[in-house]
């Protein structure tokens, strides 16, 4: 997961990992959240891959979790940091 640009599928694992860690375990971000926070313009695409598969970009991954993290802490029981 180095080559700068991220399937939807890696995004949910990177993303899950930063989650974790801030929730003790307890908060995972899915494909189909990656999908959603595409849709809901929290993510923007930065190119595809070679099955027409949306990539993202580190830094946009980043922004879209941060956005969305006190949503998802509080649907798990933990409060934002």
């Amino acid at each position: 997961m180095s080559h700068g640009l991220y399937t939807g599928t890696q995004a949910a694992a990177l993303a899950t990992r930063w989650r974790r860690t801030l929730s003790a375990d307890a908060a995972t971000v899915t494909l189909p959240a990656i999908c959603n926070w595409r849709r809901r313009g929290h993510l923007p695409v930065a190119g595809l891959d070679e099955h027409h598969r949306p990539l993202y970009t580190l830094t946009d991954l980043a922004q879209a979790e941060k956005k969305t993290r006190p949503r998802a802490l509080r649907l798990v029981g933990i409060g934002a940091p």
